[in-house]
């Protein structure tokens, strides 16, 4: 069969991280006596910054204020630029992100790395920490000496770091002074960030504490096999039973129509979301915070795919298998879809040329109800600054406005794909293609785009019929696109225990669907969870949004 390379494989984690990021434990570290008050309730709440969309090429596809994003079916022509001068002043900058790459070549012998550092001014010392060290490295970092920590910091939204917000209003720079209101028009790349990137990060006891890295709305996604589901009568306008006989007819001799992986609770977010269960926590109108875990919607989800188990549409080694040898079995056509967060659509595209059309499915219907999608975190982290000057922080800042450029300027091509003739070469349609020097030095070995990064669009290169395919399907689904109403809220009991607690519950959840255990378990196991914690999360959540956040 067909084998993944490690370029594949490396390009598909680092745009698909929220579905293969699957939080773990990690020993909680304390940030002081009491570890502070991190509640937005009862506090001043600082103004969001204010939000001035950035210049740039039109779209050939338009925005929407509801979350379908701008579509380009082919690489602007004229490119802007987005920053008259270089930010720097020539000293040492000490930075530090995630990485779904390899650790990139030393900057000595680096051209990529050399060539940012240019633009940029300063000289730039890279820290980059593996995705399956980060929570470890995070603990150290978090209590070190504070006169340790990078001048800058990106703090990564797929896991729960216990005592987070705790951490980063000790530690970190108060951005509130130059950020909110009107003061973010000192850095135009910034304000161009949305209000949703920034709502989703959310204030830390009233303030503005960090830089969101924006993303799209939908989140977790079904992609589909699509000449594999079509195949097995796969129609518009589905409903659950539809589905299912789909899902069995495609199944058989060594495939299965659906694929699942180690900590992905066989795809739940995406037929829980098709059950319109609530995506971690709903509020009512009278400000009542209830969890998916308490929801008959969410527990259904889980029967129905306890039945798609028995039924053999599952691959059966769901519970075993890892986000890359499933992605493997999904372009081999071994397994007709897999969930995977939605900004994976650029390497599910590239990486399938030849060997299928992916499709982002449409959510069934169950009982005659139009069945919802997975509305992401529009945040995929946030960058935090030391504690500095006022010259330094600006200085800092004025950095990410550069990263933080929008697509179709000079300054996103450079942090993207390097220097033209060295990194990149012109496509047909004037697109970057990648030299093999390119391959090794890039924005996923040297992540820049985890520092601050633009409004996310939808762009293919050469691939203009998959640009309109995205974003009709993002038309129709954005409308029933159900959101988790904590983002952006605070909980003590969250941060401290979130982990431990999710996994008590997606370990039934787990085990239910598997087979091993029966649907009445997840009644008994909710039931400690909210013993646990769960109302306290819950009360907590609601104090933070009667504040107003």
């Amino acid at each position: 069969m067909p084998s993944m390379s490690r370029r594949t494989l490396l390009r598909s984690m680092a745009v698909g991280g929220a579905a293969i990021a699957a939080p773990g434990a990690l020993t909680a570290c304390s940030t002081g006596a009491d570890d502070g008050d991190v509640s937005n309730a009862g506090k001043k709440l600082a103004p969001w910054p204010a939000y001035r969309a950035v210049s740039g090429p039109a779209p050939d596809l338009a925005p929407t204020d509801a979350g379908v994003q701008a579509g380009y079916t082919s690489y602007p022509s004229d490119l802007v630029t987005s920053v008259s001068r270089s930010p720097g002043d020539g000293s040492t900058v000490k930075v530090m992100s995630v990485t779904f790459g390899t650790p990139p070549k030393a900057a000595s012998a680096n051209r990529f790395w050399a060539a940012v550092e240019k633009a940029l001014g300063v000289k730039i010392e890279y820290t980059v920490i593996p995705q399956t060290d980060y929570q470890k490295k995070m603990a150290t970092v978090m209590a070190g000496d504070p006169g340790d920590l990078p001048d800058i910091l990106n703090v990564f939204s797929g896991f729960v770091l216990p005592r987070e917000a705790q951490f980063v209003q000790r530690r970190a720079e108060d951005l509130t002074p130059f950020l909110s209101g009107a003061a973010i028009e000192d850095y135009p790349n910034l304000a161009g960030i949305p209000t949703h990137a920034w709502r989703d990060m959310g204030r830390i006891g009233g303030r503005i504490h960090g830089v969101p890295l924006e993303r799209p709305l939908p989140g977790s996604t079904l992609w589909l096999n699509q000449g594999f589901f079509a195949d097995a009568g796969m129609k518009e306008g589905w409903t659950a039973q539809d589905f299912a006989a789909v899902a069995k007819k495609g199944s058989g001799g060594k495939k299965y129509a659906l694929g699942a992986a180690v900590g992905s609770l066989f795809g739940n977010a995406v037929h829980s979301a098709a059950h319109n269960s609530p995506q971690g926590w709903a509020v009512d109108k009278d400000g009542t915070f209830h969890s998916q875990y308490l929801d008959e919607r969410f527990k259904a989800a889980v029967a129905y795919q306890a039945q798609l188990r028995r039924s053999g549409a599952y691959h059966p080694d769901a519970t075993s298998l890892s986000q890359p040898d499933l992605y493997t079995l999904f372009l081999n056509g071994t397994v007709g879809s897999m969930q995977d967060g939605f900004g994976a659509y650029l390497p599910k595209y590239l990486d399938s040329k030849g060997l299928l059309t992916p499709a982002a499915a449409l959510p069934y219907g169950v009982d005659g109800t139009p069945g919802g999608i997975v509305a992401a975190r529009r945040s995929f982290g946030y960058t935090i600054l030391k504690k500095a000057k006022k010259e330094r922080v600006e200085l800092l800042l004025r950095i990410l406005d550069y990263l933080a450029a929008p697509f179709g300027s000079k300054e996103w091509e450079l942090v993207h794909y390097g220097v033209e003739g060295t990194h990149f070469t012109r496509g047909k349609d004037g697109s970057p293609d990648a030299t093999k020097l390119g391959q090794v030095e890039n924005n996923t070995n040297l992540p820049w785009k985890y520092l601050a990064e633009g409004p996310q669009v939808l762009f293919v290169p050469g691939m203009p019929d998959a640009v309109r395919a995205l974003h009709s399907w993002q038309q129709k689904v954005v409308p029933v696109a159900i959101r988790n109403a904590s983002y952006g809220l605070q909980s003590r009991t969250n941060t401290a225990q979130g982990t431990t607690l999710k996994a008590l519950m997606e370990d039934t959840v787990t085990g239910v669907v598997a087979g091993r255990i029966p649907l009445s378990e997840l009644d008994a196991t909710a039931k400690k969870w909210r013993a646990r914690g769960g109302d306290r999360m819950a009360e907590e959540y609601a104090k933070d949004y009667a504040a107003g956040v």
